[in-house]
């Protein structure tokens, strides 16, 4: 097995608000990847006296725990589940109920010996490459539909008919997009946040499958400074960098 991950900050000196973590259990018979993209928070911090990796790391601490430790849960729960404790952590101390409370979005993905088990909420992506060498792209294209009707996709965070992130609710994990794969069907897997993703989301001058395959042979750093190139060269509006986290893992 091949596990390759590396994030980067989008701007040098401001703290990364992503998260990424695998486990593989000692029985070695499966094991877990946990990615997580932070959404920046406004100026009075989303009514929250914490800041954006605190509630990653919280969030994908416990996602990574429940996902390892209760296997005959579905992802879905584990997710509830982990939003339920990061916000009672801090629910005596926040206004959880602040629109733009702390939140991020979430990709999961879980393996053992017969099932590929995944689950993708709002904007990151995960790529599964097939015994065929094809490689799909799982995602919540939530926001992309939404913004090519040309409405302002913020006010409709976590609304109906909106798009969804893991905030303070649970209930936001059933939205999420989840499948079960049979293992046999999988060789490799790539979770990637949406800062690592502009040259084929934003730019659309790479595809999933060239860009799984410049992780594959050249590693994340190299995914990493395509996507700084294309920015610098051609700046998006809002952030010109953002933190990218990328994960590979060939099974």
């Amino acid at each position: 097995m091949r596990i390759e991950t590396a994030t980067e900050p989008g701007t040098t000196g401001v703290p990364n608000e992503d998260f990424a973590a695998v486990a593989l259990p000692a029985s070695g018979a499966g094991g877990v990847v946990v990615v997580l993209d932070g959404v920046t928070p406004p100026p009075d911090n989303g009514g929250c006296v914490h800041s954006v990796p605190w509630f990653t790391a919280r969030l994908g601490g416990a996602l990574l725990e429940l996902s390892l430790a209760r296997r005959e849960s579905e992802l879905a729960d584990c997710l509830a589940d982990a939003i339920a404790r990061t916000a009672e952590a801090h629910r005596g101390t926040c206004d959880l109920s602040h629109p733009l409370t702390p939140q991020a979005t979430v990709v999961v993905a879980r393996w053992d010996e017969a099932a590929v088990e995944y689950l993708v909420l709002s904007d990151s992506v995960l790529l599964v490459e097939d015994t065929a060498g094809v490689v799909t792209a799982v995602l919540d294209d939530r926001i992309d539909r939404l913004r090519a009707t040309g409405v302002r996709v913020g006010p409709l965070r976590n609304q109906e008919g909106g798009f969804f992130t893991a905030a303070a609710d649970p209930s936001a994990a059933t939205r999420a997009v989840t499948g079960r794969l049979p293992r046999t069907d999988v060789t490799a897997l790539a979770a990637l946040t949406d800062g690592a993703t502009r040259a084929v989301e934003y730019y659309a001058v790479d595809d999933w499958a060239g860009t799984f395959a410049l992780l594959r042979k050249a590693g994340p750093e190299r995914l990493f400074a395509r996507v700084r190139a294309l920015e610098t060269e051609q700046p998006p509006p809002g952030k010109q960098h953002d933190d990218a986290t990328a994960v590979l893992i060939e099974l």
